[in-house]
């Protein structure tokens, strides 16, 4: 499976855009065919295929919109024949299965930043304390005033240049990855449900009458 990249900012809760029903709020996607679901280039097994970038997008940028803390329904709307074929029946598996190995790739991705972070803070501080020494020493070796101070505030500035790699990853870099493993677990176990795409006119018909 690919791994796609996903930007993820702190958003206030959308819920209110989308359908509830009882306690969940719904992404509802309307397809001709259940295969649009997932990529057409990928050879695996039915439960182990790829989603469609496409779809996965959609169902992704809603579950980001919604609170976390709701629980969330994926309704997929098919033609009544495929939502009573025996592969509709599986696509619950697929969908656990494809988000539960992205939630896995982007705590990969947490734990290789923190890891890449902790390496540049030792560069960092090792690079910074080296600056400090060499800027310590400057007044022994040149005897010029001018001369002195322009690398005594070049070398100072320089370590601290070293320590910003660092900074970005503890300050900025790692929460956007936890924002997105905590949308990747909720997906992961989300409920799905097949329909024929029948009742989504009912639906509609219904929701405008009211």
């Amino acid at each position: 499976m690919q791994t796609s990249t996903l930007h993820y900012v702190l958003m206030k809760d959308l819920s209110g855009l989308y359908r509830a029903e009882g306690d969940y709020v719904l992404i509802e996607i309307t397809l001709k065919s259940l295969h649009q679901l997932f990529n057409s280039f990928d050879p695996a097994p039915f439960y182990e295929k790829d989603i469609d970038p496409d779809a996965e997008a959609y169902i992704v940028d809603a579950a980001r919109e919604i609170n976390i803390r709701k629980p969330i329904k994926l309704v997929i709307y098919l033609p009544s024949p495929d939502a009573a074929a025996e592969k509709a029946r599986m696509i619950q598996e697929a969908i656990h299965n494809y988000f539960s190995y992205q939630t896995q790739a982007a705590r990969r991705d947490l734990r290789l930043a923190l890891q890449q972070g902790r390496l540049s803070l030792a560069i960092g501080l090792s690079f910074l304390a080296a600056c400090i020494g060499l800027r310590a020493m400057v007044p022994f070796i040149v005897r010029n005033a001018v001369v002195t101070d322009f690398l005594q505030e070049s070398l100072l500035i320089s370590g601290w240049v070293a320590m910003w790699r660092p900074f970005q990853v503890f300050l900025y870099d790692w929460w956007p990855i936890r924002k997105k493993i905590r949308v990747m677990e909720k997906l992961s176990s989300l409920a799905v449900e097949i329909r024929p795409a029948r009742d989504q006119q009912t639906e509609e018909s219904d929701s405008v009458s009211t």
